[in-house]
């Protein structure tokens, strides 16, 4: 006979008690890198704007203001969102969380695992830093992303992710 017996919300077991990764150090840099360039395409915009006749000084210090506090909230950013970023490899999934106001965890079981990528944008290569993006099965975009890794640990990562899922390891 079919039984299906009740589990007490007790014995389950918690995220608070994990022993969470924490990012690369450098990833805050690369983050502030990045806006920083970002901040400057939209300052020279902001200047060719000062040479239309049509908008008056007040406008455009308007314009200033709202930037350059975007900017300098942007900038601060990386320091409360990454310390509240991590992962940890468990038996049979890796688990990330994220986020400071919406936080979200996420585990993703590696018998679920059908491809892992490890990548690098310029930014990170200057500050030896890879991302880890994991496929499951019947996704059309990664399903697990974690910015900020070393490359080193990515690349170990990927290859134990790999092993784990039961697919071949391929050198990159």
């Amino acid at each position: 006979m079919f039984q299906n017996p009740e589990i007490a919300l007790d014995s389950l077991p918690g995220m608070q008690d994990l022993d969470w990764h924490k990012l690369h150090p450098n990833y805050a840099s690369s983050m502030r890198l990045q806006l920083l360039v970002v901040f400057l395409g939209i300052g020279v915009a902001l200047a060719a704007l000062s040479f239309v006749p049509d908008i008056s000084p007040r406008e455009a210090g308007g314009f200033w203001a709202l930037f350059l506090t975007g900017a300098a909230v942007l900038l601060i950013w990386p320091t409360f969102s990454i310390p509240r970023r991590g992962y940890v490899l468990r038996d049979r999934d890796i688990v990330f969380r994220s986020g400071v106001i919406w936080r979200s965890i996420t585990a993703v079981p590696f018998n679920r695992i059908q491809h892992v990528e490890t990548s690098s944008t310029p930014f990170d290569r200057r500050y030896g830093l890879a991302t880890l993006q994991l496929f499951t099965a019947g996704g059309s975009s990664g399903d697990l992303k974690i910015d900020g890794l070393g490359n080193d640990t990515a690349e170990q990562l990927r290859a134990f992710i790999l092993d784990k899922a039961g697919a071949t390891v391929e050198s990159a």
